[in-house]
């Protein structure tokens, strides 16, 4: 796991972790070691694929933003557990 000076943008509206872990791929089963930010990242993501899915299409474009902050911060975990 690479640490970067990152950042969570203004429009995250998810939780904050204090600490990472290790994320498997839903579909893969690949692992991901994420750092705090990318795990509180990652879980926004996932719970606004949640509610696309449900119909909720209001979550879209905070959804894609997710995903765009993942691939600049991230590339490596977006490859792994995202795309």
């Amino acid at each position: 796991m690479m640490e970067t000076k990152q950042k969570l943008p203004k429009w995250f509206n998810g939780e904050l972790y204090e600490k990472g872990t290790t994320v498997q791929n839903r579909f893969s089963g690949e692992e991901y070691e994420l750092n705090a930010m990318e795990l509180s990242m990652y879980d926004f993501v996932m719970g606004s694929t949640i509610m696309m899915e449900m119909g909720h299409n209001d979550v879209v474009p905070n959804l894609r933003k997710g995903l765009d902050w993942f691939r600049m911060n991230n590339a490596e975990a977006y490859m792994v557990l995202l795309d």
